[in-house]
């Protein structure tokens, strides 16, 4: 979890700095972060009261949204489930 809201994080400025300077001042990282900051509010965010999912269902939520940056990004999740999780599908 603590991934996901530091890469959600990191995406709202990348998406600010966009606002401000344009797509073109963003490197492709940035360009994302900015994705993955999307896709975060589409998933998790935007799930409404009503969502009932099991916590299987969020993890592997979680897991695909990570997908999205590269796995040197994430440096917040130790090797044994990177290993595990983020290659799976």
């Amino acid at each position: 979890m603590n991934q996901l809201f530091a890469a959600y994080s990191r995406g709202k400025d990348a998406k600010e700095l966009m606002v401000i300077l344009g797509e073109a001042a963003l490197t492709e990282i940035d360009k994302l972060y900015a994705k993955f900051a999307d896709e975060f509010e589409k998933e998790y965010v935007s799930q409404g009261y009503r969502a009932n999912r099991s916590i299987e269902e969020t993890l592997e939520i979680g897991w695909k949204l990570l997908r999205i940056l590269p796995r040197a990004e994430l440096k917040r999740i130790k090797d044994e489930y990177l290993d595990k999780y983020y290659n799976a599908q």
